[in-house]
Order: structure tokens, then sequence, then C-alpha cells
């Protein structure tokens, strides 16, 4: 899996047999916002919206970003895995 940052468009992108697989974000300062998360129906229950998650979050580290989850599907990683941030 493949999992790219295109700062550009602020979303983590992994392009899957099914489509393109993405979380969205809005950085302000010191605080990234997590808006938005789509995995494509071919690619679901394979692990792929957790890997982008994963990345998302280890990229919020390395920046000192503060995190907000506002994609529901952010905030129950981040419950499954406070370790995270």
């Amino acid at each position: 899996m493949t999992i790219t940052h295109d700062e550009a468009t602020t979303r983590f992108e992994n392009l899957t047999a099914a489509g393109t697989a993405f979380v969205d974000y809005q950085r302000d300062g010191p605080t990234v916002t997590f808006t938005h998360t789509l995995v494509p129906k071919g690619a679901r229950g394979q692990g792929v919206g957790s890997a982008l998650i994963g990345h998302a979050l280890a990229w919020a580290t390395r920046e000192d970003l503060t995190v907000v989850a506002q994609c529901p599907f952010v905030a129950a990683y981040i419950e499954s895995h406070p370790e995270t941030v």
C-alpha cells in the first residue's frame, strides 16, 4: 500500500483498484483537523482507511500538531488507538 501526502489538496491518498481512498484535513497553525475520510466500496474492510489514518496521525505527531477529529472514522480510530495522538 502506497500512501501519498498531497499538501496542495490537504489530503492523504491511497490509490486502490476500486478508486482513490483519502483523508482530508485542514491545518491552522499548530492544529490539524481531519474532516473527512473516504474509502471506495470495493476497498472497504481491507484496512485501507486505518492505514491512511495511522499514516496521517504519524505525520501530525512528527509535525507536533494538535489533532481535532471532526471525521467520525478518525475519532473512532483514535479511540481504538489512543497511543497515536
